[in-house]
């Protein structure tokens, strides 16, 4: 199999520019599809979706879009006695890393400024959020906990989740445990395009909510762009990606695995190591299609397809050069592997995780370490964060001014307002009736 293998020193600047920008789906391009998606879904409704169910899915949900409790129930008794513990065990790792966040937000503060100036927030949640978990390559029970998670314990008062259905018109059993061990049984069986639609409208069913979190395919990214003006879409996500920061003390075996983590997603999935060794960067080079072998068709195929296009060996003369380049890439994943991790991260800038050392593979991060695994994607992580509790609240800004603090502030603001041209800004300070001041 043909494996990239790239020195960074010898990369044109449009060679280089080409493998940060990766392999990430071109919305434009779907957009005419999508348009009469989204109008179909605000015109008809509940019709609509069921249609789209039919026809994307081959799933009838003509009995109901809504997952009812007996459907919660049914779910539970189907699963596995040692799936159900790793899912309790994962997604409580997640609800407790969650938790921890959420005692650290100041809910409420005001603080002196100047004399008699007084400023600060207030920290609320955000009235109603759709979560969006996909089901296109596989079922991600993981996904519903990291978003449901983090949006019950943020205190938002409305949650709707919607999830592709499988053909039998139902909703995988263990995402619906997932979301009920978080709280959340408000799940509707509505995919792609249509579900991103039916959240930003709200349809006979499904309630329109104020903001969508979650990742899924071109077409969900291009809904979520398409009715921004309609909806919040929250963090944009698409292809995974990921890198392997690595020196010499790196095993390469591990290696290996840890680049086929993130590369078997899919084929537009990106997945790289960044050494400053040659001899590692070598041997994982070779070791790389052993470690493929194992894998199902399917899954080895989506790895071949990501090494030999967005994904490869990077090798770099040091690590300040590999640490730069990591910087400018910005993955959604960056395990960390050298002598002196600490000393490495403390100049990463740019990531939407960086998990550090041997013991921390990217999966352990992706189920059940308790960090949330919904992450920036194609370099976003530049100014996104990860999702957190944060995702799920905002702020608004609260101010006191005493009698003492009006009396200081008046001048020089009134002094502004008229430089900027608003005479009935200044005349609020100049005409007040000041006998009223608190």
């Amino acid at each position: 199999m043909k494996i990239n293998y790239w020195q960074l020193n010898r990369l044109t600047p449009a060679q280089k520019a080409a493998i940060i920008q990766r392999g990430e789906g071109e919305i434009t391009a779907v957009m005419p599809a999508v348009e009469p998606i989204l109008a179909a879904v605000h015109e008809r409704g509940d019709a609509a979706l069921i249609e789209f169910a039919a026809r994307f899915e081959q799933a009838d949900i003509s009995a109901g879009i809504k997952v009812t409790d007996a459907e919660f129930d049914a779910a539970y008794a189907s699963l596995p006695a040692d799936l159900l513990d790793a899912l309790r065990t994962c997604a409580g790792n997640v609800i407790t890393h969650h938790r921890q966040q959420m005692a650290r937000v100041e809910t409420y503060w005001l603080e002196e400024i100047a004399p008699g100036v007084l400023g600060g927030e207030k920290v609320t949640p955000i009235p109603s959020v759709g979560i969006y978990v996909p089901r296109g390559k596989g079922a991600f029970p993981s996904m519903m906990y990291m978003l449901c998670a983090p949006a019950r314990i943020a205190g938002v008062p409305r949650i709707a989740v919607c999830t592709p259905p499988m053909p039998d018109g139902t909703v995988d059993a263990a995402s619906l445990v997932a979301a009920d061990l978080c709280g959340v049984r408000d799940v509707y069986k509505v995919g792609g395009a249509q579900a991103i639609a039916a959240l930003a409208y709200g349809t006979e069913t499904v309630p329109r909510v104020a903001k969508v979190e979650g990742p899924g395919s071109p077409y969900v990214s291009a809904a979520k762009r398409m009715l921004s003006s309609v909806i919040d879409p929250g963090m944009p996500a698409g292809a995974s990606d990921s890198i392997v920061l690595a020196d010499a003390t790196a095993d390469a075996w591990n290696c290996a695995l840890d680049l086929m983590n993130e590369a078997e997603h899919g084929p537009d999935s990106a997945s790289v190591l960044v050494t400053d060794s040659l001899s590692l960067s070598e041997r994982v080079a070779k070791v790389l299609p052993d470690v493929l072998q194992s894998l199902p068709p399917q899954r080895r195929e989506f790895c071949e397809t990501v090494f030999s296009t967005t994904g490869g060996v990077m090798l770099c003369d040091s690590m300040d050069d590999a640490i730069a380049f990591c910087n400018e890439y910005a993955p959604e994943h960056l395990l960390v592997k050298t002598s002196d991790p600490e000393e490495v991260v403390a100049k990463l800038t740019n990531a939407g995780e960086i998990l550090i050392g041997e013991s921390t593979p990217m999966v352990l991060g992706n189920f059940g370490i308790g960090v949330n695994a919904v992450l920036p994607t194609g370099g976003r992580a530049a100014t996104h964060s990860c999702t957190s509790v944060w995702s799920f609240l905002k702020r608004t800004s609260i101010s006191r001014v005493t009698a003492a603090g009006y009396h200081s502030l008046k001048e020089p603001v009134t002094r502004l307002a008229r430089y900027e041209g608003f005479d009935g800004h200044a005349m609020v300070l100049t005409e007040r009736n000041e006998k009223a001041l608190d």
